[in-house]
């Protein structure tokens, strides 16, 4: 359920990654219950997952280019959309508030992977991280280290709302932020926890025009909608 601060608004969002129809397994006639002496039973095409390894070994192979818009999403290759002109002014305001917020408290990373093995690797818009992370000796970030997750939503605001935010809730993600481009909004989402329709959030909140969503774990950092649009 998504609330806002005067009522509640019910959504239906897809819970899961779809695999791309061309990958899609294809249907074939029943089997029947024998077969006749030597018949194998009929193949059926299987989605090869990628690890979070094989993923970096494509990279390195230079299979993948830096400038890819790739993100690997249970064990699936994801095509990200261009990045169009309100995204891109979005972004870079968001960037301008969280650093200002956030202060020494936090690692403000922008569009930058977050490495959540086996099968995951994608591209949020941002995460912060604790300020240790500043540090080239601090190690590589797990998901236990993100604060906080945010999708700066567009043309992708269906995939945000299904794939994503399954992904991040699975992933154990403490609190994940739909920044809605079309609805001047920001969807805060947090507690993830074992439903009836899997792992997901279950404390959703949507904030508009003259509202400021504050982050959780950085109680200080409170961020105005208002700001964010302009």
């Amino acid at each position: 359920m998504l609330q806002t601060r005067s009522h509640s608004v019910h959504t239906d969002y897809p819970p899961v990654l779809e695999a791309p129809q061309a990958l899609a397994p294809v249907q074939s006639p029943a089997e029947p219950a024998s077969l006749p002496v030597n018949a194998q039973p009929a193949w059926r095409p299987v989605v090869h997952k990628l690890t979070v390894e094989a993923y970096h070994a494509l990279w390195h192979a230079g299979h993948l280019a830096e400038n890819d818009r790739i993100e690997l999403v249970d064990g699936l290759l994801i095509e990200m959309p261009p990045l169009g002109h309100p995204h891109m002014t979005l972004v870079n305001r968001l960037n301008r508030l969280l650093v200002r917020a956030t202060g020494d408290d936090a690692v403000v990373s922008v569009q930058n992977s977050v490495s959540l093995p086996p099968w995951s690797e994608p591209q949020p818009d941002f995460v912060l991280f604790a300020p240790r992370f500043i540090s080239m000796a601090a190690g590589k970030p797990t998901a236990a280290d993100v604060l906080l997750v945010i999708e700066v939503s567009d043309s992708s605001l269906r995939y945000d709302r299904g794939t994503k935010l399954a992904l991040y809730a699975q992933e154990g993600l403490q609190e994940f932020w739909i920044v809605d481009v079309a609805a001047e909004s920001i969807e805060v989402c947090r507690r993830p926890a074992l439903t009836g329709d899997g792992v997901t959030y279950t404390e959703r909140t949507r904030y508009g025009r003259g509202e400021h969503a504050t982050v959780a774990a950085l109680p200080s950092v409170v961020v105005s909608v208002d700001d964010v649009f302009g």
